[in-house]
């Protein structure tokens, strides 16, 4: 007979998008207890993605998705430092999470159904709302995707991103020839050397991978966005206080910049008499310690990372090499969807 202990530790296989993934049985509530032993937080990324998650020459880890794994850090510990960051790929991104050996994926990693569902994964919270896009050489001379009949796509093989292609392609009867890669890097290469006419990613990645070419400037992105692709961080179910933290400190950083609350006025903020004010910098209330943290945990983030408006300009915005406009990862007030859940 299995007992109780090793049924709950038994995996079952599920295929999804071409790779196998294991689906576990759901994570005890003691993440955040082990994080506080451990001292860090196991944080798995891309290994290079430029403006998300990318490293100097000196190994320091910079960028949109390493910030919200700081501000954890930030938050739990008061020290955006205590974080091990763990580069993962494509494959096997889903698969640490699951084996526990990560506490949260902030890796570029679009919400779907399966996912949460099949995969027994939680969806913490939209940190960029994104969508699948196209780059092409600029002496071709194309304005739209709906011009590319008889073109040859580079894809990253296994995502949601080869799925996407074939709909749009079939959708609007427009053929096409594939050209699966394993990985990102390869996808990009094989581009640059001229073995496809087309580079299909999520418009962020797209934007980024670009100026890895040899000509960065010889190539644009098209106008049309195909599918949605909610971006953000993954943590295993089971654990609702920590699924709480990761979705909250995302949310903090949002209210922070809706409210005007940065790293230059934090200090101001905390003698506030406004009541959203106080509540997000713990001088009302004891929302932090609701969450397992201390009372100033939003203080602890904004001091150490900022609000989400800085983290995406100085990161990806359009005083970053990436230059990408906030769009629709505007705040709501401001013509965007980014929008919190108030702190109350």
């Amino acid at each position: 007979m299995v007992s109780a202990r090793n049924a709950r530790l038994i995996l079952s296989t599920l295929v999804l998008g071409g790779s196998i993934l294991l689906a576990p049985a759901a994570a005890s509530a003691q993440t955040l207890e082990k994080i506080k032993a451990r001292g860090s937080v196991a944080c798995g990324v891309n290994p290079s993605l430029l403006g998300f998650s990318s490293r100097d020459a000196q190994g320091n880890w910079t960028g949109f998705d390493i910030d919200l794994c700081r501000a954890l850090a930030a938050a739990i510990f008061n020290d955006p430092s205590k974080v091990v960051f763990t580069p993962l790929g494509t494959a096997e991104r889903l698969q640490a999470l699951q084996a526990d050996k990560i506490d949260v994926l902030s890796r570029n990693t679009t919400w779907t159904f399966a996912r949460e569902a099949a995969l027994k994964l939680n969806f913490a919270a939209v940190t960029y709302y994104d969508g699948q896009g196209f780059l092409v050489r600029r002496d071709k001379n194309t304005t739209s995707a709906l011009e590319l009949d008889g073109a040859s796509v580079c894809v990253q093989k296994g995502t949601t991103s080869e799925l996407n292609l074939a709909d749009y392609f079939r959708t609007n009867n427009i053929k096409y020839q594939l050209i699966a890669l394993p990985d990102a890097d390869q996808a990009v290469k094989a581009y640059d050397e001229g073995k496809c006419t087309v580079l299909t990613s999520d418009t962020s990645q797209l934007f980024a991978e670009r100026l890895r070419l040899k000509s960065p400037d010889d190539h644009i992105v098209l106008p049309e966005i195909i599918s949605k692709e909610p971006l953000g961080p993954y943590v295993r179910s089971g654990d609702n206080q920590w699924l709480s933290i990761v979705k909250w400190t995302h949310y903090a950083m949002i209210n922070a910049e809706e409210l005007g609350v940065g790293k230059q006025t934090i200090d101001e903020a905390l003698k506030s008499d406004k009541p959203d004010v106080k509540r997000l910098v713990g001088t009302a209330d004891n929302y932090g310690e609701q969450l397992g943290l201390t009372n100033d945990w939003a203080v602890r983030i904004i001091r150490h990372v900022g609000n989400y408006g800085e983290v995406f300009e100085r990161n990806v915005g359009t005083g970053s090499q990436l230059a990408i406009p906030r769009g629709i990862n505007s705040l709501w007030s401001n013509g965007g969807i980014q929008y919190a859940p108030p702190i109350r």
